[in-house]
């Protein structure tokens, strides 16, 4: 059985929900990601602001990035998730249920890492990743 822990990335940052939009987009550059994850003063997992998060809820809309908070342009809906021990399987069913196209690796509350499509990719068999990217490619997510 290969885990979630074998195909996550680790060593994930995770932003403050009181930290500015302008701030969580210039780090989101300099790493390269579209996604960031991001937590309460208590370092638990709030949500996950995207790079269309910021364009749509901020930008679009006139809102100075500067001006709003990370944690202003949560939906407050569930934050899906998954312990490291999780089966890939279960991961890929977890993406493909929900439309998420990242999915936060918790432990103990703890953000420990991120599984992307590109990681399954890896790891699956070519046809449950084509089940995977069909299914979430008809999501606005």
């Amino acid at each position: 059985m290969t885990t979630a822990r074998e195909v996550m990335h680790s060593g994930c940052e995770c932003m403050n929900i009181n930290e500015n939009l302008a701030t969580v987009a210039r780090r989101m550059a300099e790493l390269d990601i579209g996604a960031m994850p991001v937590c309460g003063d208590d370092n638990r997992l709030k949500g996950m602001v995207t790079d269309r998060d910021i364009v749509v809820k901020a930008v679009a809309q006139g809102k100075d990035p500067a001006q709003v908070k990370a944690g202003e342009i949560l939906d407050g809906g569930t934050v899906w998730w998954v312990d490291p021990g999780t089966d890939v399987e279960e991961v890929l069913h977890e993406m493909a249920e929900h439309r998420i196209r990242r999915l936060p690796v918790l432990e103990n509350e703890e953000l420990v890492g991120i599984i992307s499509q590109p990681d399954l990719a890896a790891k699956l068999p070519k046809d449950k990743i084509g089940e995977l990217v069909e299914t979430i490619s008809g999501s606005s997510h």
